[in-house]
């Protein structure tokens, strides 16, 4: 009796085998897409001098997101970059070393004092309102909680005050806050990230800036709004505090140490 020829084929077929291979080709595909779709933000990817630096795997081609609340379209990867000259230079030929600023790197936002050039437009909530206002604005929000800095003295390192706390900025859809309104002396507001401060009982004390920096904090475009642009500049300036102004914190810390040894 002959045998079919469908028999003899699948008699050799291993179909547990071939299925193992498909799962790898399968998997390996997988990784292949997500890391690829992984390549649309950040890249292509820069060396230090600022040319492009050699991928692995090739950049996906551009893909079109429509944003929500009619603020258009964005397409990534795209060939954007920031048009602002940093105020760096090498401090070594080779690769992977740091750079050190060439001027105020805190005005400059560079170092522990960077920031990123986000869109400079007001993080939404998910009805297409503003996610950040002052409190003042909202009127729903109280403090429930704790000692309300409103009014308080904004105390630095330095042992100065250059204003008062005005106001609060809320996360309304979060409903924490998110940052502090100072009123300088001289009648101009700044905004302080709430991290940055600690409220004690008769003062709010930043520890990262001097009396003197503060005016140099970045302002917002509208008393009402802070975009996600002016948000990265300020948490930059403030934070980069803590390096920047540590000559000045060490010379004033030597200079009281010194009265409070003095005999006289």
């Amino acid at each position: 009796m002959d045998t079919p020829y469908g028999w003899l084929f699948f008699g050799n077929f291993d179909l547990a085998l071939i299925s193992l291979y498909m799962f790898w080709i399968f998997f390996a595909g997988l990784i292949y897409y997500i890391q690829r779709e992984n390549m649309r933000e950040g890249y292509p990817l820069e060396n230090e001098d600022g040319s492009h630096a050699n991928s692995l795997l090739p950049v996906p081609d551009p893909k079109t997101f429509v944003l929500p609340h009619g603020r258009g379209e964005f397409k990534a990867p795209n060939d954007e970059r920031e048009s602002r000259d940093l105020a760096l230079a090498r401090t070594s030929e080779g690769g992977g070393f740091p750079f050190a600023p060439t001027g105020d790197a805190l005005a400059d936002g560079v170092g522990p004092a960077s920031w990123a050039a986000r869109r400079d437009e007001p993080e939404l909530d998910g009805h297409g309102h503003a996610k950040i206002q002052p409190m003042a604005k909202v009127g729903d929000f109280a403090v429930s909680a704790g000692r309300d800095p409103r009014g308080l003295q904004v105390m630095c390192h330095d042992r100065k005050s250059p204003g008062k706390i005005s106001d609060m900025w809320v996360d309304v859809p979060e409903q924490l806050v998110r940052y502090l309104e100072v009123t300088l002396d001289d009648g101009t507001k700044r905004l302080v990230p709430m991290p940055m401060v600690r409220i004690k009982a008769d003062r709010v004390v930043v520890n990262a800036l001097d009396s003197a920096s503060f005016a140099g904090i970045p302002t917002t475009a509208s008393p009402e709004v802070v975009t996600k642009l002016e948000e990265d500049k300020i948490s930059g300036y403030v934070a980069g505090g803590y390096l920047y102004t540590a000559d000045k914190r060490a010379s004033q810390l030597k200079a009281l140490g010194k009265v409070l040894t003095d005999p006289a």
